[in-house]
């Protein structure tokens, strides 16, 4: 669930991210409007609790899987909880890569989209790989909530056996558990960066 979660998030969250980037007033296909209506659509979806998501998506979750529990459905909410996140990270890595990269490379007669594929992806690279750990891991807490409706997951297990049969040890075990799962993302993540941008330099 964290795993095909984190893709999708990644794979919808980075195209916005770089229209964000592109349009805003520094990008290089400066739109105002375009850049307000999205930079707010990004923003609500962000602002929205995960567990309010969650409830007030059963219906669209139904139309896009043909249910509202389990870990298929449970990925619906996550994705669009998370996708926003990811945008912001991928528009703040892009805004961190130098002018001067960027002016060099049309100096050099390039166009828009290779500046965008061979030089900001490129420089901003380990710093969307990080992002992609702060998604993950973000994405951990949320699928513990969607145990709520039955999502299925660790956040099932805490909520059905540990909160409605009072099983207090099956809570703790399932919080040691996400703990460790998170230092290992975190861990891994780090390692990945490191090593990207040690290749860079």
């Amino acid at each position: 669930m964290i795993v095909i979660s984190t893709l999708l998030s990644v794979v919808i969250g980075l195209p916005i991210g770089i229209l964000l980037y592109m349009t805003a007033a520094s990008g290089l296909r400066p739109n105002r409007i375009v850049y307000q209506v999205t930079s707010v659509v990004v923003n609500i979806v962000r602002s929205v609790p995960f567990i309010i998501l969650l409830i007030a998506l059963i219906p669209f979750t139904e139309w896009i899987v043909g249910t509202s529990i389990g870990i298929n459905a449970a990925i619906v909410p996550l994705v669009i909880s998370a996708a926003p996140f990811f945008a912001r990270v991928a528009e703040t890595a892009l805004r961190e890569v130098h002018p001067g990269v960027i002016e060099a490379a049309q100096s050099m007669g390039a166009n828009v989209m290779t500046i965008v594929w061979r030089v900001l992806l490129r420089e901003s690279w380990p710093s969307i790989l990080a992002g992609v750990t702060l998604t993950a891991v973000a994405l951990v807490g949320n699928s513990a909530m969607s145990g709520v409706i039955g999502g299925g997951g660790l956040g099932d297990l805490a909520v059905r056996y540990g909160y409605e049969r009072f099983q207090t040890n099956v809570m703790i075990v399932t919080t040691i558990v996400l703990i460790i799962l998170v230092q290992i993302l975190q861990m891994t993540g780090d390692r990945v960066v490191h090593h990207f941008a040690k290749r860079r330099g």
